[in-house]
């Protein structure tokens, strides 16, 4: 960040992430020109396998990250042309009909299932099954939080009058408009991705949730005014009131636009909690058939995005379950145990000694399927903890080379270029470990707060600081640091990729299958 900002407009970005609310003003340029983070607790441990968080929480961590950013830069709050809001994804609220939360939220690590959700009528029932869908439309129907809260909780969910994602609710509370942008409706919902908009009337969606159109939001594209800062709103962050709302999507897609991967033969990798491998396209590509690519954060656009849900949440799972030494060293030195971490991977080569992860630590609906579990393979007396740690980081970005390659092949397109974004981006030694990784360089954007720029590039677009998207990511994005590949790790990965990592899911799926049917564990509902 600048120590003096320049002078002219500044863009105001919120992001309500995961783990923390952030408040940043970017300049026409895209600098950073000044930040505040609020540190949150992601979700109330409810049970097994429950994610959920009051509502309200939320509102109270932004505006609190909002007032500190003024505290320490208050004098830029006047030259504020526009704000836009990015939140994290598939995270609902149930809301009475004075916009009251009836319960917590439920967040998107949320793992809830029911096996009571509608029959389908046969004329679907037919045509899905005869396309092999059946099991992808079952893991739709039980995971949707509409299904599962109807069954489990039928007085609330009568009750609900309106249904939206985390960032529609917070939309209302900046704006008192029920709207939210296109670009953030991921989740299990009755929406039309090609289309970007609500499902039509006979869409088989509507018949699938027990949601309904009256519940949700009107929707926005991106770079449009979702409303204007209300008087409430400005007391209880300190925005100026009336300034505009403008709409930005989800943090994944403003990520991807943040970085400057506006092309599909640019990749965008996310190092986040949830791992993404995406790529930009103006036309409709599913990453795998019958998955949906996203609506981009800029209106005409798609992102056909991989994920590993897990992603770096593994590491902190490392970190909890294996690196007790470096967290209380950590806590002595008065610096981030994952700071510390940098030295296993230096104590470990390439490769590590043939000690190889398979990252599927939550299953998926395709790609892993829904018996999938992780794997640790080819243990022997040599390994240690430093190899263990690297097998995470290298089998993260295994999976997400295996994305790449389908993508690719999906979009007809050679990746060229490699940007590289999210928390994990931080480290040289896994931005190496990516280029070798990927046998092309590795990329970091000229920020770190990539989601936040691709909010103010949304804001600049809205508030007439740009004619279009095109025209503001060229002027507020471009590269920062850069790692070529080395050849002789290069190969080493490639070899193991394609003779080991690849060949592994297929191999263990079956026993994967029988201890589902054994254990019960991943369920079936």
């Amino acid at each position: 960040m600048s120590a003096a900002a320049p002078a002219g407009p500044l863009l105001l970005a919120l992001d309500q992430g995961t783990q923390s609310a952030r408040a940043m003003l970017f300049d026409t340029r895209g600098e950073l020109v000044a930040r505040f983070q609020q540190p949150i607790q992601p979700y109330r441990d409810g049970g097994p396998g429950h994610a959920e968080q009051d509502a309200d929480y939320f509102w109270e961590q932004l505006a609190g990250a909002c007032q500190g950013l003024w505290r320490d830069h208050g004098a830029l709050r006047e030259r504020v042309a526009a704000v836009a809001l990015t939140t994290q994804r598939a995270s609902v609220v149930c809301l009475d009909e004075d916009m009251r939360p009836l319960r917590p939220a439920v967040i998107w690590l949320d793992q809830r299932r029911t096996a009571d959700y509608p029959r389908l009528p046969v004329y679907w029932r037919w045509p899905v099954a005869a396309l092999g869908q059946g099991e992808t439309l079952r893991q739709f129907q039980s995971k949707a939080e509409c299904n599962w809260l109807a069954v489990e909780e039928p007085d609330r969910w009568a009750r609900t009058r309106w249904f939206l994602l985390l960032s529609g609710y917070l939309t209302w509370r900046l704006c008192g408009e029920r709207r939210d942008c296109t670009a953030s409706q991921v989740g299990y919902l009755p929406f039309d991705y090609k289309k970007q908009a609500w499902a039509a009337p006979g869409d088989m969606k509507w018949l699938a949730l027990r949601v309904r159109r009256e519940q949700l939001p009107e929707l926005v594209p991106p770079g449009q005014p979702l409303g204007h800062i209300t008087e409430a709103a400005a007391a209880a962050t300190g925005i100026p009131a009336g300034l505009p709302l403008i709409a930005c999507g989800a943090d994944k897609a403003c990520e991807v636009l943040g970085a400057g991967a506006f092309a599909p033969d640019t990749g965008h990798i996310s190092y986040g909690t949830t791992a993404t491998f995406n790529t930009c396209n103006a036309r409709y590509v599913e990453p795998i058939p019958f998955v949906p690519a996203y609506g981009a954060a800029a209106p005409g656009r798609y992102n056909s995005e991989i994920i590993v849900q897990r992603g770096y949440w593994m590491v902190n799972w490392f970190k909890r379950e294996f690196a007790a030494e470096e967290v209380r060293e950590a806590e002595r030195l008065g610096v981030p145990a994952e700071q510390l971490f940098e030295k296993l991977l230096e104590a470990s080569p390439p490769g590590a000694l043939g000690l190889t992860l398979q990252p599927f630590w939550n299953p998926g609906v395709r790609i892993p399927g829904p018996e999938a579990k992780g794997a640790i393979i080819g243990f022997g007396d040599v390994h240690t903890r430093a190899h263990l740690y690297r097998a995470i980081i290298e089998g993260i970005a295994y999976a997400l080379r295996e994305g790449r390659e389908r993508l690719e092949k999906r979009n007809r397109t050679p990746i060229r270029r490699l940007l590289v974004s999210g928390g994990g981006s931080q480290s040289d030694a896994v931005m190496q470990i990516t280029a070798d990784l990927f046998g092309v360089p590795a990329v970091r954007p000229h920020t770190f707060e990539t989601s936040g720029l691709g909010a103010a590039i949304n804001a600049a677009v809205g508030a007439g600081l740009y004619p279009d998207h095109g025209a503001a990511v060229a002027a507020m994005t471009r590269p920062g640091a850069a790692f070529p590949p080395r050849p002789e790790p290069a190969a080493l990965y490639d070899r193991l990729y394609r003779r080991v990592y690849r060949r592994l899911y297929p191999r263990l799926a079956p026993l994967y299958r029988a201890i589902r049917r054994i254990t019960g564990y991943p369920g079936n509902a």
